[in-house]
């Protein structure tokens, strides 16, 4: 919270902050969302493989380029921690500051997730989300966001003087280090801001400080991506339950959260090509 501490205002306060908003980037350069090709190839859909996440727990998984990974609720309203990586190179993953700028504090259909620089490209696309319908509430809260980062121990222990292990943060790196065989100690920087999936969230109206309550995801509703390129995806179930209490503690309750990866039998991806790394890379790079 800010101080209370006042400046004083000066004569053209008013003109000051009657300047327009202008959207920082223009999207209309970014390549179209070819729906009705993704919704032609999720038609015909094969799973592959699946994913069970414990509460308070986390697990990797694997989804070739090309392929569909779907997130479900299955025992009861449950929020989850995503992150993604390219499974050849973890120092490319999930970008959520680009991709809040891009798109939207939230995200739904249509929406893709991008990776960091320098490799700055499209990693998956949002093909359907069960949630759509719930748009903005009268607290200014949405669902799916990348505005929050994710619980971790180090603010916990700051904030409240304690210890908690089953932090989204903690989870998340356990699983990865369990994927790699790597140590946790040398694997945890590679975990990084999420997407919040199934969280509700939005910036309080009167103090515009970042605000969590309980979402409206019910068992049977999901959110499903589009691979664009090769990924690694990571996934907590958050301590938080639906975060409509508390989180990074075990008082609420926590439910599993269900991944399922799908390839399509469908010829509408004949043509399609993996997404690139971004081409001031391959041109230019620093």
């Amino acid at each position: 919270m800010t101080s209370t501490d006042t400046s004083i205002e000066p004569a053209d306060a008013n003109e000051r902050r009657a300047s327009k908003p202008l959207v920082c980037y223009s999207v209309d350069g970014l390549p179209p969302y070819p729906k009705e090709q993704y919704a032609q190839a999720r038609q015909e859909l094969e799973k592959i493989d699946e994913v069970l996440v414990q509460p308070r727990d986390a697990e990797t998984f694997v989804v070739p380029a090309g392929h569909f990974f779907r997130i479900s609720s299955v025992e009861g309203s449950q929020v989850g921690d995503l992150n993604l990586w390219n499974p050849e190179d973890l120092s490319e993953h999930f970008y959520s500051g680009k991709t809040r700028q891009l798109h939207a504090s939230h995200l739904s259909t249509g929406d893709r997730l991008w990776s960091n620089l320098p490799g700055m490209r499209a990693m998956a696309t949002i093909t359907h989300d069960t949630l759509q319908w719930y748009g903005w509430d009268q607290d200014g809260g949405s669902v799916h966001d990348v505005i929050g980062t994710r619980c971790d121990p180090y603010t916990n222990r700051l904030l409240k003087n304690n210890d908690y292990h089953n932090c989204c943060h903690s989870n998340l790196t356990r699983a990865l280090a369990k994927h790699t065989g790597k140590p946790t100690h040398e694997i945890e920087a590679y975990v990084h801001d999420v997407m919040n999936v199934f969280m509700c969230t939005g910036f309080t109206l009167d103090t515009h400080q970042y605000f969590m309550k309980a979402s409206p995801v019910r068992p049977g509703d999901f959110i499903e991506f589009f691979a664009e390129m090769d990924l690694l995806g990571g996934l907590s179930a958050c301590p938080g339950g639906n975060c409509g209490s508390s989180h990074s503690d075990d008082s609420t309750p926590c439910y599993p959260l269900f991944v399922e990866i799908f390839k399509t039998t469908s010829d509408a991806l004949k043509e399609w090509k993996p997404a690139a790394i971004n081409s001031y890379s391959r041109t230019h790079g620093l």
